[in-house]
């Protein structure tokens, strides 16, 4: 038995860093509470992908990466997102399957969940609540999750990311 070589980790890479770009992205004052979580939905896709490259330990250290970018406790982001790439590698079987608007519903409820771990974090270490406006990044994240499904796919293949 032969095992084919990996092929893509730098597309991997670049996509997760591409991600950072767009999480610290100037944005106006309006449109700035409404950014998706852009690290969160790549490696929901790279785990639906390629999930025997990209799982938790990739998720930790993305998280890491955004606690540190962001400038938040080390390791909020971390535990969240090594929560969601457990469960979409538990489950990417069943959300390949379906077709994007039920997996941008699938979307909404993962990213939903990333969010709660934030507010519970932050109430864990006493800041203030958020208002309704904390929802907004997952909705968005849920409208922009076709898209970025269709253009990463495209990336993917024409790189050959196995």
């Amino acid at each position: 038995m032969t095992l084919a070589p990996h092929r893509g980790g730098t597309v991997i890479l670049m996509s997760i860093l591409a991600a950072y770009a767009l999480t610290i992205l100037p944005l106006p004052d309006w449109a700035r509470m409404a950014r998706p979580e852009w690290v969160a939905l790549v490696l929901i896709y790279w785990c639906m992908a390629v999930p025997h490259r990209v799982g938790v330990v990739v998720g930790f250290l993305a998280g890491l990466g955004q606690d540190a970018l962001q400038g938040s406790l080390l390791g909020q982001h971390a535990l969240a997102y090594v929560l969601l790439t457990y469960l979409v590698v538990k489950l990417h079987q069943r959300i390949r399957v379906y077709p994007l608007m039920q997996q941008a519903g699938i979307v909404l409820v993962l990213l939903a969940m990333t969010q709660l771990i934030q507010i519970w974090i932050n109430g864990l270490i006493g800041r203030p609540h958020p208002g309704p406006e904390y929802w907004l990044p997952p909705l968005v994240g849920t409208l922009v999750w076709p898209w970025l499904f269709v253009i990463m796919r495209s990336v993917r293949r024409y790189y050959g990311v196995q």
